[in-house]
C-alpha cells in the first residue's frame, strides 16, 4: 500500500471510528469511558483521551498489516518530532532533501566570543591570569594522530584555564603509528595561537630556564583518566602543580568531560575553530587545491576514507579478503595487546566497521549525487589499494587526490603524514559536501567544524542500517535501494536541527556555540527570490582572503558579519580567514 494511500485510508478509518465512537456513546455503549451517565447524573463531554487512544490503536493495526510505517519508523519520525520555527513555517519538511544544501543553515551562526568580566552575580570570566601570578607552568604531551591531539590541545587550553596555570605549547605524539616527526610550530601557527587565546589563558613556548633551574626535581609527570571532570583537576591535579611548579600531564587525548559550563565550552570553540590555525605552507597548498577543484566543477563532494591497514585491524571487521586478509590484520592487530576477541560479523550488525570505498560510493548515489558528481578524496594507505578503489572510481569518474593535484608540490610534504593530513583537511573543509566512511577522530572534528562555520552539508553513515541494506542490496532493485538509504540517513546528514545539546561528544556537536539568528518571517518566506547569492559558490579571491588573511580581530568582524545580516549561504567556508587543522589519521 502507498504511503499516500496509507494516510488516507487510516485518516478515514479513525475518523469514522471517531464518530462511531460518538454515536455509541449516545446509545448506552458498553465501554466505561463511554458510558452513558444515568438520569440523575448529568451528561459529560466524550472523553478525547479514549479517542485518541482508539486512534493510535487503529493506527498500530495498520502498521502492523502493511509494515510500511514500522519499516520506516526513523524517516516518519523526523516529520512527527517537535521542530523548530523555520521547520514548521513553510512546511519544507514534507519535501525533499537538497541533497548539496541545508534550507536552514542561513538560520544559525557560530557564537564564541568570551562572556563579560561581570555579571548581576559578580566576576564571571576574567581575563587570563599573568604568568608571574599563574600557580605554575602546564606542559601537556598529546597522543595518536593529528586529529586526536587537537582534541588534546583544545581541552588542554580549557584545563590551564580551570587550574589558573600558565599553558606551554604542547608538544605533539612523534611515537605513534604514524610516526611524524612534526612540533607544533611546523603544523599551527604558534604565534597566532599565543596571541589569539592571550585573553583566556597566557601560554608560553617553553619554560622560563631560571624557573627550571630552580627546581630541586624534574617535572612531576602523570596521566588523569579520560573524560575527568573540573572537580578532579581541582582537587587531585592542582595540589601537585602548587607544591612542584611545573606539571605534566601525558597521553593527553580526552581527558576532560565532554560536558563543561557554558563559557569554557566557549573557550574549546575559541581554541578549535579561531586559535589553532596552520602553517601558511600548509594554508597555501590546501587552498591551491581548492581552487583547482572549483576550476574543474563549482561543486565538489571531499570524501575522507579512513580505510588505511591499522583502522581495518584495530575495528576487527572482516572485508572478504580471506586467509590473507585475516593473517595481514591480525599481525597489525597484536600491536594492541589489550584489545579483546570480535566477532567481525557481530561488529558489523552493531554498525561499528568502516564502509569500504564501494559502499560509500553506493551510499553517495542512492542520495542523489550523479555520476557526474566531482569527488575529492581524502585518505592514507587504502588496504587493498587500486583494486579497492577501483568500483568507487566507476561510480564517479570524476576522482582527484591531493596526490593527482598537487603533483611536484606535495614533495616536501611527503614525509610528514600529519602535514599531509592537514592539507586533505583544508580542502574537506572547503568542499560542498563532506562525506566520512566511519565516525572516527576526523570525522567527529570537522563534522563539527562545519556545523560551527554554517552547517555545511555533511554526511555522516548510519552504519548500522546501512550494513544490513548493502548485504542484502541484490535482491531489491535500485530504486527501493536508493529509498531505504535515503530513510535511513535522515539525521545524518549535517542539518541544524540534528545539533541537539546533549547529544554526541562537543567536538562533533558543538551545541553551546551554535546561535539561531533573529527570526523575520517577511526575510524567511522570500529568501529564495531575495538572495540568490545563496547559490553562488565563491570566488577565487574569497577562498583566498579566507584563507591567508591576518585580522587581528576576528572576532568582533565574525559577530559584525551576522549582526550586519551579511551572512552568505556560500558552499564553502562561511566565515573565516582561520582554518583549523585536520589530519586523515585518528
Amino acid at each position: 500500500m502507498g504511503l499516500a494511500k496509507l494516510w488516507k485510508y487510516s485518516g478515514g478509518l479513525l475518523s469514522n471510528l471517531a464518530a462511531v465512537v460518538h454515536h455509541q456513546h449516545k446509545q448506552h455503549f458498553v465501554f466505561s469511558c463511554f458510558q452513558s451517565p444515568s438520569p440523575s447524573q448529568s451528561r459529560r463531554p466524550i472523553s478525547w483521551t479514549c479517542i485518541c487512544g482508539f486512534m493510535l490503536f487503529a493506527l498500530g493495526l495498520i502498521s502492523l498489516f502493511t509494515g510500511h510505517v514500522a519499516s520506516n519508523v526513523e524517516w516518519y519520525s523526523q516529520r512527527i518530532v517537535k521542530r523548530n520555527w523555520f521547520y514548521k513555517m513553510d512546511g519544507s519538511h514534507r519535501a525533499s532533501i537538497d541533497i548539496w544544501k541545508s534550507r536552514y543553515s542561513s538560520f544559525y551562526y557560530g557564537c564564541s566570543e568570551r562572556g563579560p568580566h561581570f555579571t548581576e552575580r559578580g566576576p564571571h570570566f576574567s581575563s587570563a591570569v599573568r604568568e608571574q601570578f599563574s600557580n605554575g607552568y602546564l606542559l601537556i604531551a598529546t597522543s595518536g594522530g593529528l586529529n586526536q591531539q587537537r582534541t588534546g590541545i583544545t581541552d588542554a587550553v580549557v584545563v590551564a584555564r580551570i587550574l589558573n596555570a600558565t599553558l606551554v605549547v604542547p608538544e605533539l605524539d612523534h611515537h605513534s603509528f604514524w610516526k611524524d616527526e612534526s612540533d607544533f610550530s611546523n603544523i599551527f601557527d604558534v604565534g597566532w595561537f599565543i596571541s589569539y587565546l592571550a585573553k583566556d589563558v597566557t601560554i608560553v613556548k617553553r619554560v622560563p630556564e631560571k624557573v627550571m633551574m630552580s627546581m630541586e626535581k624534574p617535572p612531576y609527570t602523570m596521566r588523569v583518566p579520560r573524560k575527568s571532570e573540573p572537580e578532579y583537576y581541582l582537587e587531585q591535579v592542582l595540589p601537585i602543580l602548587l607544591r612542584r611548579r611545573v606539571l605534566q600531564l601525558t597521553k593527553f587525548d580526552y581527558r576532560l568531560a565532554s560536558d563543561l559550563d557554558e563559557e569554557l565550552q566557549k573557550l574549546r570553540c575559541r581554541v578549535n575553530y579561531h586559535a589553532l590555525r596552520f602553517t601558511k605552507p600548509i594554508r597555501n597548498l590546501g587552498q591551491k587545491l581548492v581552487f583547482r577543484m572549483r576550476k574543474m566543477e563549482k561543486r565538489f563532494i571531499a570524501v575522507h576514507l579512513r580505510f588505511e591497514p591499522d583502522m581495518l585491524a584495530f575495528s576487527g571487521c572482516y572485508y572478504g579478503g580471506g586467509d590473507k586478509e585475516r593473517y595481514e590484520l591480525g599481525e597489525i592487530r597484536k600491536r594492541w595487546a589489550t584489545l579483546p576477541e570480535l566477532s567481525p560479523d557481530e561488529e558489523r550488525a552493531r554498525g561499528k566497521c568502516p564502509l569500504t570505498p564501494h559502499e560509500v560510493g553506493l551510499m553517495l548515489r542512492a542520495l542523489g549525487f550523479n555520476n557526474d558528481t566531482y569527488l575529492y578524496v581524502a585518505s592514507g594507505e587504502i588496504y587493498g589499494g587500486e583494486k579497492t578503489l577501483q568500483p568507487l572510481r566507476e561510480l564517479f569518474p570524476n576522482f582527484y587526490t591531493k596526490e593527482m593535484l598537487a603533483g611536484e608540490e606535495l614533495q616536501p610534504f611527503l614525509p610528514y603524514s600529519s602535514r599531509l593530513a592537514a592539507i586533505d583537511y583544508i580542502v574537506c573543509d572547503e568542499s560542498d559536501v563532506f562525506a566520512t566512511n566511519n565516525n572516527g577522530n576526523m570525522a567527529k572534528i570537522l563534522a563539527g567544524r562545519r556545523r560551527y562555520m554554517g552547517h555545511k552539508r555533511t554526511v555522516r553513515p548510519n552504519a548500522k542500517r546501512l550494513s544490513a541494506l548493502f548485504m542484502a542490496r541484490d535482491k531489491m532493485d535500485w530504486a527501493t535501494f536508493s529509498r531505504k538509504v535515503k530513510s535511513c540517513q535522515r539525521g545524518f546528514l549535517g542539518e541544524p536541527e540534528e545539533n541537539r545539546p546533549g547529544r554526541g561528544d562537543f567536538h562533533e556537536f558543538p551545541s553551546t556555540c551554535i546561535c539561531k539568528k533573529p527570526f523575520n518571517l517577511s526575510n524567511f518566506t522570500s529568501k529564495e527570490n531575495k538572495y540568490p547569492i545563496s547559490r553562488r559558490n565563491p570566488t577565487v579571491s574569497e577562498s583566498r582572503y579566507r584563507y591567508l588573511s591576518n585580522s587581528s580581530n576576528l572576532e568582533q568582524r565574525s559577530s559584525q558579519k551576522f549582526s550586519e545580516g551579511s551572512l552568505r549561504d556560500r558552499h564553502g567556508s562561511l566565515i573565516d580567514e582561520i582554518d583549523p587543522d585536520n589530519p586523515l589519521s585518528d
